[in-house]
């Protein structure tokens, strides 16, 4: 056998086994179970996760943007007319949030953890100054004080109403941002606090939330099952609320959207405990995007989250009393606003009933401002966007006993909205890049593997057909060898007559017998020279 022979043998027998090898590890998908299982065990909150860090102390930055529904014609809507808004802002803050306390339970199957969240004014992304800037608003403790009276007589209410307008209660006040937002003592409050010592004379929106956590979580580790990765167990202590009406509605289901399992799918729904808005959401798959050149999957709430019950029965539960609905798109949060006629919904009303857009002036609701998404990688479950959005609204509404209630329209008027945003920095998304890099590699090895074996399959007919090739170059290079040395031998061998009348010589034998013509003999001669 040739050393030609034994290079296309030995190609064909490694060829067949990557094939084999590769196709087999490929249908098995034996590298890729590897790795997710690599990723499930790796990816946990445990002292010992490379994930654990940045957990507790997230890098990228979170900015919280507040924008503000400035009322130009507070006069013309106490006589029954449409509130004009005009939105202010944003004012922008620089939000940090580590996680503070935390302490393992359960033998590490679980973690406790304080959250508390602290905002850094900054200037440079800001449109105004809320020190300066003067916005005129919803007087939302006397609405409060209102709406708690609703239930009392109507003799009470006027001489509330009497007082309180002898205090130079309005039902619109004209404030600084900085006011409206961190807190001011408010006249009414005061004297409500010399009869209830308990309650607080300041009021802000952000009043007491500068420093402060949304509650006491314990959350699952994920070592026992990655799907319960980063799910909460307890917050303050329950399992499950009692503001609402029905079990389904009470539940604490999901993340507190700082993380999110491994593996993610698109077919299926994500879950969040919004505390702030007193309840659990969930998020459907909208479609795949690109950030910082990392590919990721974008989930956002539906619009059946804030769904009338009447249209998504499912919602009935967060009817209280039960019964007592709004429309689509906005949801009353009075049993853990202290019993303030406090509505959330998104921006301008996106995704609202057209009633609550049209009761005033000035809202232009619009998905790429006021949608509320995430944007996950889907093989680690790290969000690398996100972008939360919620407007606060109070219900405006005639009130017997108060006259400057006589003649408005019942509105859920906008306060303000939020949009709080953090994006994966540059060094964590060059991290994620790499990691990606190395997961497609030892995913994909047996396609690596199948790949050289289709390149040993193209030598190896190459080689085939090269010595093919060869032997019939062989054959014909004999042939035409052959011919040519037969032609050679014709044209080399000469003839000699030994008979002929006219050559005859005179000094042959009479005797002889004559054949004229006839040859008796060859010899060769000495071939011609070109």
């Amino acid at each position: 056998m040739t050393r030609r022979s034994c290079a296309i043998y030995a190609t064909g027998i490694v060829c067949a086994h990557l094939l084999i090898v590769g196709i087999a590890l490929l249908v098995a998908q034996v590298f890729q179970t590897m790795i997710h299982s690599r990723l499930k065990q790796e990816i946990t909150l445990t002292e010992k996760s490379q994930v654990f860090e940045a957990w507790k102390n997230p890098p990228p930055p979170v900015y919280m943007e507040y924008y503000f529904f400035n009322v130009t014609n507070p006069e013309e809507f106490l006589k029954g007319g449409k509130a004009s808004l005009q939105q202010i802002g944003p004012y922008t803050y620089r939000e940090y949030r580590p996680r503070e306390n935390v302490t393992f339970l359960e033998n590490g199957t679980k973690v406790y953890a304080l959250n508390p969240k602290s905002f850094v004014y900054l200037p440079e992304k800001s449109r105004g100054d809320p020190e300066l800037d003067m916005l005129t608003t919803v007087n939302i403790p006397y609405v409060a004080v209102m709406n708690e009276l609703n239930s009392y007589n109507f003799v009470l209410r006027s001489l509330v109403s009497i007082y309180t307008k002898s205090l130079g209660v309005e039902l619109f006040i004209t404030r600084t941002v900085n006011e409206i937002l961190w807190g001011f003592q408010d006249p009414l409050l005061t004297k409500v606090k010399a009869m209830k010592p308990e309650m607080d004379d300041y009021f802000g929106l952000m009043w007491k939330k500068n420093g402060t956590h949304e509650g006491e979580f314990v959350f699952h580790t994920g070592e026992q099952n990655y799907m319960d990765y980063g799910k909460i167990d307890t917050w303050n202590g329950l399992r499950e609320m009692s503001w609402w009406s029905s079990k389904q509605s009470n539940m604490i289901n999901g993340t507190d959207g700082a993380v999110f399992h491994p593996l993610i799918k698109r077919d299926e729904l994500l879950y969040i405990f919004a505390a702030d808005l007193c309840r659990s959401i969930h998020l459907a798959y909208v479609e795949d995007v690109e950030v910082k050149g990392i590919q990721a999957y974008r989930f956002a709430p539906p619009s059946d989250v804030l769904m009338s019950p009447k249209e998504n029965p499912a919602n009935e539960g967060f009817c209280v009393p039960a019964g007592d609905c709004l429309g689509t798109g906005v949801l009353k949060v009075s049993v853990c606003r202290e019993g303030a006629p406090i509505v959330v919904s998104f921006p301008h009303f996106y995704q609202a009933d057209p009633k609550y857009i049209n009761a005033v002036e000035g809202l232009n609701p619009n998905k790429e401002e006021h949608e509320t998404y995430l944007d996950l990688q889907p093989t680690t479950g790290v969000p690398i966007r996100a972008c939360k959005r919620a407007q606060l609204n109070i219900i405006l509404k005639r009130v017997q006993g108060f006259p400057q209630t006589k003649f408005i329209n019942e509105t859920i008027f906008p306060i303000m909205f939020v949009n709080e945003t953090a994006t994966i920095d540059d060094e964590s998304a060059s991290q994620m890049r790499t990691l990606l890099l190395i997961v497609t590699l030892v995913s994909n090895f047996p396609l690596l593997i199948v790949g050289m074996g289709l390149i040993l399959l193209l030598v190896l007919v190459v080689l085939f057909c090269r010595k093919r090739q060869k032997k019939n170059e062989v054959k014909r290079i004999d042939f035409t060898e052959a011919f040519h040395s037969f032609t050679t031998a014709k044209e080399d061998t000469a003839y000699t007559q030994v008979s002929n009348k006219a050559d005859e010589s005179p000094d042959a034998p009479p005797s002889q017998p004559v054949k004229n013509g006839s040859y008796i003999a060859m010899s060769p001669v000495e071939p011609q020279k070109c």
